[in-house]
C-alpha cells in the first residue's frame, strides 16, 4: 500500500535555533518533510511561492516585513495558498489577532511542546477543525474590534448553517459535527461551504472571527 506524501512545512523564523529546533521536531515523523526555511517575513513570501508547502510556521514579529504582512501577500497572490499556523511567544499579542484577521489559520505558542507542535501542524493540513478554539475565543473577546450592528449575513444564515457554525467555534471536525446532528459529513461538508460563503470568509478560522465579531457567538 502505498502510503500519502508527507505533509511539506516551510518554517519563517529570523533566530536561527528556532528553526533548527522545529526541524529537528517536524523531520522525526514520517509524515512531515520540512522543505524550507526562511528566515524574514519578505524571504517567507519568495520561498512559499517557489516550494508551495502545505503549512507555513510564521513568526509573527520578523525583520523586513512581519508575519502579518507576509501572511496577507502569500494568502493574496497564490491561487492555493498554504494553510499559515503564525508562532508566537505571547498569546494575547495583538499581532496574533491581526495575524488571524489576515487569514492565518491558527497560532502557536513557543514554548509548545514537541507533541503539541506535531499535532498543529496535522490538524490545520486536514483543515477541517480549529486550532486551539479555547484561546481564539479568548483572543476574540480581547481584541475583536465591534460594530455597531449585526453584517448582513447574520440574517442569512439558515438554522442549520448557525448550529454548524456554533459547533465549528467549539473546534468539532466535520464528523463530530455530523454526529450530533445526525446528519452525514457531506451534509455538515455542505452546511459549512455555506457558511464560508456566507460570512465571505475563505476557512473555518476566518467565519469563526467574523461570527465572534459580529455578536453571532455572545448570543447573537
Amino acid at each position: 500500500m502505498n502510503r500519502p506524501a508527507p505533509i511539506r512545512v516551510v518554517l519563517a523564523d529570523d533566530e536561527r535555533m528556532v528553526r533548527t529546533a522545529l526541524r529537528a521536531i517536524l523531520c522525526a515523523e514520517p509524515d512531515l518533510d520540512v522543505v524550507g526555511e526562511a528566515a524574514t517575513g519578505a524571504e517567507a513570501v519568495s520561498v512559499v511561492r517557489e516550494l508551495r508547502p502545505d503549512v507555513v510556521l510564521m513568526d509573527v514579529r520578523m525583520p523586513e516585513t512581519d508575519g502579518i504582512r507576509a501572511t496577507e501577500q502569500i494568502l493574496a497572490t497564490l491561487d492555493d495558498p498554504p494553510r499559515i499556523v503564525v508562532v508566537t511567544t505571547f498569546e494575547n499579542d495583538s499581532y496574533v489577532y491581526d495575524a488571524l484577521r489576515a487569514g492565518a489559520a491558527g497560532f502557536l505558542l513557543k514554548r509548545a511542546d514537541a507533541d503539541a507542535l506535531v499535532q498543529a501542524v496535522r490538524l490545520v493540513a486536514r483543515s477541517d477543525s480549529l486550532l486551539f478554539p479555547a484561546a481564539l475565543r479568548t483572543l476574540a473577546a480581547e481584541h475583536a474590534r465591534a460594530r455597531p450592528a449585526p453584517p448582513a449575513w447574520v440574517a442569512k444564515l439558515t438554522g442549520r448553517e448557525r448550529e454548524v457554525l456554533r459547533h465549528m467555534a467549539r473546534g468539532l471536525t466535520n464528523a463530530e459535527i455530523a454526529r450530533l446532528m445526525e446528519v452525514g459529513p457531506a451534509t455538515v461538508k455542505s452546511h459549512v461551504a455555506a457558511v464560508l460563503a456566507k460570512t465571505g470568509t475563505r476557512d473555518r478560522t476566518q467565519a469563526v472571527i467574523a461570527a465572534y465579531e459580529a455578536g453571532f457567538l455572545n448570543g447573537g
